[in-house]
This record gives structure tokens, C-alpha cells and sequence, in this order.
């Protein structure tokens, strides 16, 4: 078994196992609920990237399906992605502060601009498999929930992340020796700064234009989900998939404190739960998808979603694992530090650092 194999089957086994748990725990809450009356709602909800898996399977019909039925048709929700409605990930928050969405998703890189803080879950190289970055999740939330509170008054509901980030390139390509010089999409500051330290050029756009950018040559390779990859098409404009995990382009999901504050207790703790279910299934979802997204790409393989691609799969070894960690803990985390700033960094140190074994030097 190689290495991305040994990491995927420990990761689904210790996921399902805590997904179980929570869906006992869920449906326990449910028969709860279903002897308190919740009034009827309608709410507005905004949903990550349609085109891609976690929306289709998860996010949409949770909104559109899950929380009516359970609710006995009391809560329902209008539910689109914010590609649909023409919006910028980074614009959903401020569209909930000012009450014009009730719910919303947004990937946390997109509001990284807005605050450091924002990248301290999925800082480059920090996970290098789904249970730790499900750790790491857990000791930041909270911190996360006071920054969104104060920042844009709206109450973080969930966590979660999409499939492992890898490599999507149109040039041959064996190992992290091979960026140098080489021009790489990335989503975030934090991924620019690990291809920079590997001799790369890090080159920040959005999702939609990718496709088109590796075709023209303007990037060489691109960075995004195994399964999101293969959602957009990815496979058919590169050659080489590079499986090393770099990152997990965590979402948050939360509701605008002015639509939360009118809502009854009881509807709130239904709500409530329900994200906590949905939150347990896209954590199992995300291993599950890095590894069809791997199989969908390359045919190496039972892929399920779809006909397999052909992409070339070049697989990590331990070496490039530790070199990762290095570039980790020797470029990534000082130079967010300095971003960040000293009671920041201390924070990280007492939450996460704790909780993977990491310190952040302070000056």
C-alpha cells in the first residue's frame, strides 16, 4: 500500500467511524425535536461553488430537502451557490452583515484579505491528511466563531473542508523539484508562498478562469481539490496529477445575527443540529471524494462519478512528505506570523499549535 493509500484508508475509517456516531447522536436529536413545535421559516441561503460535488450532494439538498422534511415543512430555505447569483466568495459575508442573506458559505481563503486569521486552519503543508485537519478545525473554531461575530456580526454555524488540494499540471512533472520555474495557480497567499519557496511563481485567480488559463499557457499547473478538479474539467486541459495533500480549502458556513436573532429558540437548536449532521457528512465526504477524485482523474481505480479520465499519476513519497513540513514550518508559518502579528500567533500556538504539535516562534 503507498503512501496516499495508507493516509486515505486511515482517514475514511477514523471519519466514518465519528460520522456514525453522529448520525446516531442526530437521529436521537431528532426524535427530540420532532415533539417541539418549530414555526414555520423561510429563509435565504447562499452555497458554495454549484458546480462542484460538496453543493450537488451536500449543501443543496440539505436546503432544499433535509431541513423541510425533518421540519415536517416548517423550515424551508431558497437555496443557490454564489456563482449563480454572480457574487465573489469574499462578498457573501457582507451580504449576510448587512441582512440581505440569512445563510451563507464562502471559502475562508477568500476572506483572508480581510483578516490573517482567516488562512490559520489551512496554512500550507499544516495537514497533511483529513483527521488532522478535522484537529486543527476543532481547536480554531472558536476563534473563528468571536472574529466572525465582531468582524461581520454573523454567527459561524460550521466547518468543513472540500477534497485534498493537489497538483493539476499540463507539463511533465516527478516530484516539488519540478515547480521551480514553474507558474502555478493557487487560491490562497499560503499556497503562493510554498510554491515561492520551491522556486515557483504562484499565480492567484479564481476558480472560473482556470480552464482557460492552462490551456492558453498562462499557468503550467493549477491547484484545487482531486474532486473538484474533475468536476470542472480539469483532466482535459492537463497531464499530470500530483497527489501530495497541500492544503483542504476550508469552508465556513453561518447565519447573519440579524436573521438568527429573530428566530425562535426552538427553531434554533433544530437548525442547529442539523448543520452539525451535514457539517459530520461533508468531513466523511471530503475522504471519500480525495480518493475518487484521484481514481475519476487517472482511472487508477473504481471511479463513481463518472468516465475516468487518463491523467498521469504521479504519487509522493516520505521524503517529499517531510519536505513539505519543512517548508511548513520554515517559510508558511513565519511569514503568516508576520501578517498576523504576536497576540495572533499566540493564540495559534495555544489552540492549534497544541493540538498538531507545532510552536510559531514570536519576536
Amino acid at each position: 500500500m503507498n503512501v496516499l493509500s495508507k493516509v486515505l484508508f486511515t482517514s475514511v475509517l477514523l471519519l466514518n467511524t465519528n460520522v456514525i456516531f453522529a448520525s446516531d447522536n442526530n437521529k436521537e436529536d431528532n426524535a427530540e425535536t420532532s415533539n417541539v413545535q418549530i414555526d414555520d421559516v423561510k429563509v435565504s441561503v447562499v452555497g458554495t461553488w454549484s458546480m462542484l460535488s460538496q453543493y450537488k450532494q451536500f449543501e443543496r439538498p440539505f436546503w432544499s430537502e433535509t431541513i423541510t422534511e425533518n421540519s415536517n415543512g416548517a423550515v424551508i430555505a431558497d437555496v443557490k451557490g454564489f456563482n449563480e447569483m454572480g457574487l465573489k466568495g469574499s462578498e457573501v459575508v457582507r451580504l449576510m452583515k448587512s441582512g440581505v442573506i440569512d445563510f451563507g458559505s464562502t471559502v475562508l481563503g477568500y476572506l483572508a484579505a480581510d483578516n490573517p486569521k482567516n488562512e490559520a486552519i489551512d496554512l500550507a503543508g499544516l495537514s497533511p491528511n483529513i483527521e488532522t485537519a478535522k484537529i486543527v478545525s476543532d481547536a480554531y473554531k472558536n476563534e473563528l466563531s468571536e472574529l466572525y461575530n465582531k468582524t461581520y456580526d454573523i454567527k459561524l454555524l460550521g466547518l468543513w473542508p472540500y477534497s485534498a488540494q493537489v497538483l493539476f499540471c499540463n507539463v511533465p512533472i516527478t516530484g516539488l523539484s519540478d515547480l521551480k520555474g514553474k507558474k502555478i495557480r493557487t487560491s490562497n497567499r499560503t499556497l503562493a508562498e510554498f510554491v515561492g519557496a520551491l522556486g515557483g511563481v504562484g499565480v492567484t485567480m479564481s476558480f472560473g478562469e482556470v480552464v482557460q488559463s492552462l490551456q492558453k499557457g498562462v499557468v503550467d499547473c493549477a491547484i484545487t481539490g482531486s474532486m473538484s478538479g474533475y468536476s470542472a474539467k480539469w483532466h482535459e486541459v492537463t497531464t499530470h496529477l500530483y497527489t501530495l495533500p497541500l492544503g483542504w480549502a476550508n469552508v465556513m458556513h453561518a447565519v447573519s445575527n440579524k436573521a438568527w436573532n429573530k428566530l425562535p429558540k426552538a427553531t434554533k437548536n433544530y437548525i442547529e443540529q442539523e448543520i452539525n449532521g451535514l457539517e459530520s457528512g461533508i468531513w466523511k465526504g471530503a475522504a471519500l471524494e480525495t480518493e475518487q477524485g484521484i481514481a475519476c482523474n487517472t482511472g487508477h481505480g473504481e471511479c463513481q462519478s463518472g468516465e475516468p479520465a487518463n491523467l498521469i499519476l504521479v504519487e509522493y513519497t516520505e521524503r517529499e512528505s517531510k519536505l513539505l513540513d519543512n517548508i511548513l514550518s520554515d517559510h508558511v508559518l513565519p511569514l503568516w506570523a508576520e501578517r498576523c502579528g504576536k497576540p495572533c500567533v499566540n493564540k495559534w500556538n495555544e489552540t492549534i499549535g497544541k493540538a498538531v504539535g507545532k510552536e510559531i516562534e514570536t519576536k
